[in-house]
């Protein structure tokens, strides 16, 4: 069955995408096979979405979607929700938010649910991604749930790392971890029509200041106001030139790199379950030992 998906996937058949990433997702029969199968494509762009809560990141990316297909690209998006604790399906609506775009032959929405990954992305996230570009999309846009670790790994995943930010977070430019500063490639300012914007931008460039030495170029500062448009050409721009520094850096190996250890790691975690561990806890001897337990699986 995967061969005639993978087929119909290198034409750009949405419905095989749907079905393929459903099957990698839950890790049916084939799904192996599948990713071993998948062309490579270099083309297509990865772009990482991330912030905190209330930044406005849907409301952005909703805008950046009409600006790259209103310039002949086709886009896919990955929303990684929140867990049900219950049923582990994706929480929030993504989808809902960026209807106007549901139907359109140029883009393809998916919510992804984190499926309790400890980083905040969906513990598939690498394979999801390469079935997208293998289907043919310029862009694929991951967007974040802004929490935990999910802004730094997201940079393990994606060619630009777009950190968006609202001038009222003037407090998170003093707790910013300083892993963030070096994994963001593009700073958005959000909604940047209310006032202090121009104050959180002089503060946020001083802060970046010392981390410019880590970096082969400055790092861009973008003021926009997704809610009209306003900056998302600039955006678009700062992201095109941002791919451009990629292709003579060292990036894309550490990206490649990055990926190759989440996939080790995943593979040798293969034949732990969360439910076994459950059981074995629950009916095992008391008091427990947490840490005899663990040396007991490793």
């Amino acid at each position: 069955m995967w061969q005639q998906w993978l087929a119909e996937l290198k034409q750009g058949d949405i419905k095989a995408l749907a079905r393929s990433i459903s099957l990698v997702e839950n890790g049916g029969a084939g799904y192996e096979q599948l990713l071993e199968a998948l062309p490579y494509n270099d083309k297509a762009s990865v772009i990482g979405i991330t912030g905190p809560p209330g930044a406005g990141k849907s409301t952005l990316v909703d805008a950046l979607i009409g600006h790259l297909v209103g310039n002949g690209k086709k886009v896919a998006v990955l929303c990684v929700d929140p867990s049900s604790p219950f049923n582990l399906g994706a929480v929030l609506g993504d989808r809902i938010r960026m209807s106007n775009w549901y139907t359109h032959p140029n883009v393809y929405i998916r919510s992804l649910a984190t499926r309790g990954s400890m980083g905040g992305l969906n513990p598939r996230i690498i394979e999801i991604t390469e079935l997208v570009k293998a289907a043919g999309y310029d862009y694929v846009i991951v967007e974040t749930v802004g929490v935990g670790q999910s802004e730094i790994e997201v940079a393990g995943l994606a060619d630009t790392t777009v950190v968006v930010m609202v001038p009222e977070g003037g407090d998170e430019i003093q707790t910013m971890k300083a892993g963030l500063m070096e994994i963001a490639d593009i700073f958005v300012v959000n909604k940047s029509d209310r006032p202090d914007a121009d104050a959180f931008v002089k503060n946020l460039r001083l802060m970046l200041a010392p981390a410019f030495h880590t970096h082969k170029h400055e790092i861009p500062i973008i003021k926009t106001v997704a809610s009209s448009g306003e900056g998302i050409a600039a955006l678009y721009d700062a992201i095109k030139g941002n791919a451009e520094h990629e292709k003579v850096n060292e990036k894309k190996i550490w990206l490649l790199t990055e990926k190759a250890w989440h996939l080790i790691q995943q593979k040798r975690m293969q034949d732990i379950s969360k439910y076994d561990l459950y059981k074995e806890i629950e009916t095992g001897t008391k008091p427990f030992n947490l840490y005899r337990f663990v040396e007991s699986k490793a």
